[in-house]
């Protein structure tokens, strides 16, 4: 793979491809808790009336009633990645906006949303609230994969309930089918990693990686991909306020490219660590180790040159730039990725349920992977596939193109992705390149 010369957005296929909002999401301080860095926001309006534990309310779409339709939200409110909630966050409320400006057969979406301090209990917690007392038949999240399995494990697996994650990449996800995901596995980020660490010129590496699911099959899809040595790799816990061992470690391994798969808390702490021995080394990272937390909280000049794999939107397309200027203007930012997975996990919620006969789980399980599968009519907002359903169409006659890419899921429940280098210079990230996985 030639890095260099590729300056455009290359599509990739299949699972191992790479990479006025007040009242729209009711919020609450009781909510469960989970380890999956979801879009942020916390709250639960109360039941949607069900009486099952199966995720119905009972109600037909095309009823009468004008009581909004209400699915569930497991998110990263509090914990190591409450940052990944903050942007995710925003991609919700502005979907919704845009849902309920259109309506879903002239009734609301709404989201109620749990916390779950990303954790896995915390997760399941929240899950099960969501699910066997709110009756929710559609369920986000979660961000960590490790949450998202247990959620998936604990709750969700043997009940109608449809789950789909906005930004879990952990690769055990793939051997979930009945889990959905927003964003594209891990395995396309590690083989990716491993092509450009070569082809700047290393053939050896010194690895850290975070002891959990997410950090575990992402380092070992890294070391099956990498051609050359292994100089230095190990674990290291999350939340500690040193990392002095694990660094000096990797210096001492002689290895030039150290990479790092962790979340952004931890790798500030080492950077901050590197920074102040005095050890000088190339460095690379996975997804989760850019953003602002990191650049806030590291002294300038202290990462200049690192490169970084992350899974990107399609930022050359119309209706991506549409999405991002219509975020910019409510937020005063530009958009993540992360923000626009949650986005069009709204979107496909919403033409899930507007395409089904009733609302309940069943029938969602049915409509959700095929009002953005390649059968319909290409579509790149909700009110255009709104009106194709409004207008008599089923859920094969509808293709939504998401903000965030094509969302047609594979019998793993994997989308198409994209994966974006970015590389840290005078202490910011710049993009330099698209690539295939």
């Amino acid at each position: 793979m030639d890095l260099t010369d590729r300056r455009t957005l290359l599509k990739l296929t299949g699972g191992a491809g790479l990479v006025g909002l007040a009242g729209c999401l009711s919020t609450t301080d009781d909510g469960g808790d989970g380890d999956d860095g979801s879009d942020g926001s916390d709250g639960s309006d109360g039941s949607d009336g069900s009486d099952g534990d199966d995720g119905s309310d009972g109600s037909d779409g095309d009823d009468d009633s004008t009581e909004a339709y209400e699915i569930g939200m497991v998110d990263s409110q509090t914990g190591s990645l409450s940052s990944f909630g903050e942007r995710n966050q925003r991609g919700v409320n502005l979907a919704l906006q845009h849902v309920n400006e259109i309506g879903i057969n002239d009734r609301e979406l709404d989201i109620s949303v749990e916390d779950s301090e990303s954790e896995n209990q915390g997760g399941i917690a929240a899950a099960q609230k969501l699910v066997n007392q709110d009756g929710v038949p559609f369920l986000i999240g979660a961000v960590g994969s490790g949450v998202s399995l247990a959620i998936y494990e604990s709750v969700v697996e043997g009940t109608d309930v449809v789950q789909l994650s906005q930004n879990s990449t952990g690769l055990e996800l793939t051997d979930f089918p009945g889990l959905l995901r927003m964003s594209p596995s891990g395995l396309s980020q590690a083989n990716a990693l491993a092509d450009l660490i070569a082809e700047d010129g290393y053939d050896e590496v010194a690895l850290t990686y975070v002891n959990n699911d997410y950090g575990q099959s992402l380092a070992d899809a890294f070391v099956d991909a990498w051609e050359g040595e292994i100089a230095y790799e190990n674990s290291h816990d999350g939340d500690q306020s040193s990392y002095s061992g694990v660094i000096s470690e990797m210096d001492s391994s002689d290895a030039e490219a150290w990479l790092f798969i962790t979340y952004q808390a931890e790798f500030a702490t080492m950077v901050n660590e590197v920074f102040s021995s005095g050890y000088e080394a190339q460095f690379y990272g996975a997804d989760s180790v850019s953003g602002d937390d990191v650049l806030e909280n590291t002294p300038e000049g202290s990462m200049d040159g690192m490169k970084i794999v992350v899974p990107s939107a399609p930022v050359e397309e119309e209706n991506y730039q549409t999405f991002a200027s219509a975020f910019e203007d409510e937020y005063d930012r530009q958009p993540t990725s992360w923000a626009a997975y949650a986005y069009d996990c709204v979107i496909n919620a919403a033409l899930a349920i507007q395409a089904a006969d009733e609302f309940t789980g069943e029938a969602l399980q049915d409509t959700v992977r095929r009002v953005s599968g390649p059968d319909g009519e290409e579509v790149t907002s909700f009110e255009a596939a709104s009106e194709i359903l409004a207008d008599g169409g089923g859920p094969d006659d509808v293709d939504y193109q998401g903000v965030s890419g094509p969302i047609d899921f594979d019998e793993n429940g994997d989308p198409i992705g994209f994966l974006q280098v970015q590389e840290v210079q005078d202490h910011d990230y710049e993009g330099i390149d698209f690539i295939e996985g």
